[in-house]
């Protein structure tokens, strides 16, 4: 007898053999090399037995020898389980169908809810939402893994002091902390302005209070420009002093550049490979060339399978290579030169507030140490320079 799992998968029929010569087929067959098994006598002159379906030549070369009848009982294995299928290939297909179509729609997005969010902020985002093409209908897989949505949210829109991002089924789901903005308090206490730090004055807009300075004079750190006393002087008046006080102050910047610089870019070179992965096995399915890049950094995004609520142990793998090469800047002197001060002036501007103005920048200092030029550079600018006082009884 062969191996039984052989035989499912060639296929095998049941015979009943009837008739006088019925052993003398069975000793034919055996002869021959032909494998029957599980013969059996059912009733006299009946014997029952089986055989591969890709004897059956055989069988009828041995029944034209023999005084017996065969009919075939009934067929079993591979070829004869495809065949039926065949014959049920609409079930089967509406079948398959439908399974596919479940898992289709257990992978689609079907819900973006926003929760705790103004409807400004929650316009917002979903506005970013789309730009990124996170809507209904889209294949979770294709999409931005969760991270990296919070991740843009938070950067994308000011308004956000944390944004919690969760898929449950097909469902996103945005849990938003906003900003609080508190409203700006205005003081009504009596206060003196002074200056925060030494300048020239250049102009003076006093809403309330009495100008102690005038347009040129040079102050120092904490020296009284506008007094909240007003009125006789034998008898003030206290007021909350108001106003804004332009001064010339003075900043000095030291920056450094390089002459010859070594840095690393993309070159917008870049091809993504497909994998469908089980456990930890990786079954490409597009993308199987390698890229002919000299040098490239793979990014790898991984999102499972969901048939309808649950997470399947198969997942959706994308590797995408992003060319990159080396690239070598160098500058000339005067090149140097003026990216230093531009460098300069973009970190003091930082610093400023906004109602501030760089009037003009002189070069103190420059040199070139170690491949670098080193700028020492003095800037004049314009800004407020008054900060209130609380007027102390007895001032």
């Amino acid at each position: 007898m062969k191996n039984q799992w052989t035989n499912l998968y060639t296929g095998f029929v049941e015979v009943k053999a009837s008739g006088k010569g019925t052993e003398r087929l069975i000793n034919e067959l055996i002869r021959q090399g032909v494998s029957v098994w599980d013969i059996r006598r059912t009733a006299p002159g009946i014997l029952v037995f089986c055989m591969d379906v890709k004897e059956i030549s055989n069988l009828r070369k041995a029944v034209r020898k023999n005084e017996c009848k065969v009919t075939f009982v009934k067929g079993s294995g591979g070829p004869f389980i495809i065949k039926r299928l065949i014959k049920n290939s609409g079930f089967v297909f509406g079948f398959f169908a439908f399974l596919i179509t479940i898992f289709v729609l257990s992978n689609m997005v079907w819900g973006i809810e926003v929760h705790e969010a103004s409807p400004d902020t929650e316009h917002a985002i979903r506005k970013e939402l789309d730009k990124m093409g996170i809507k209904k209908g889209k294949l979770q897989f294709l999409l931005l893994d969760v991270d990296e949505i919070q991740k843009q949210l938070g950067d994308k829109i000011d308004v956000l002091t944390w944004v919690g991002v969760d898929l449950k089924g097909t469902t996103y789901h945005f849990q938003v902390v906003e900003k609080e903005t508190p409203e700006e308090v205005k003081t009504y206490s009596p206060q003196h302005l002074v200056a925060k730090k030494k300048a020239i004055i250049k102009k003076m807009l006093v809403e309330k209070g009495k100008p102690i300075v005038s347009i040129n004079d040079y102050v120092t750190k904490g020296q009284l420009l506008v007094s909240g006393l007003i009125g006789k002087e034998d008898k003030p008046q206290m007021v909350p002093a108001i106003g804004k006080i332009m001064g010339e102050t003075w900043y000095k910047a030291t920056v450094e550049v390089p002459l010859k610089t070594h840095f690393s870019v993309f070159n917008g070179d870049e091809s993504t490979r497909h994998s469908i992965a089980i456990g930890g096995l990786s079954i490409p399915v597009w993308g199987f060339k390698n890229p002919d890049y000299p040098d490239y950094v793979t990014e790898t995004t991984s999102a499972p399978f969901y048939f309808l609520q649950w997470k399947m142990p198969i997942s959706y793998k994308a590797q995408t290579l992003r060319s990159k090469e080396e690239l070598i800047r160098e500058y000339t002197k005067n090149e140097a030169v003026k990216e230093a001060r531009k460098m300069a002036k973009a970190s003091l501007e930082k610093e400023l507030p906004e109602d501030a103005e760089i009037i003009s920048g002189k070069i103190l200092h420059e040199s070139i140490e170690n491949g670098k030029v080193i700028l020492s550079i003095h800037y004049q600018v314009i800004e407020n320079i008054a900060i209130g006082q609380p007027i102390i009884q007895g001032d």
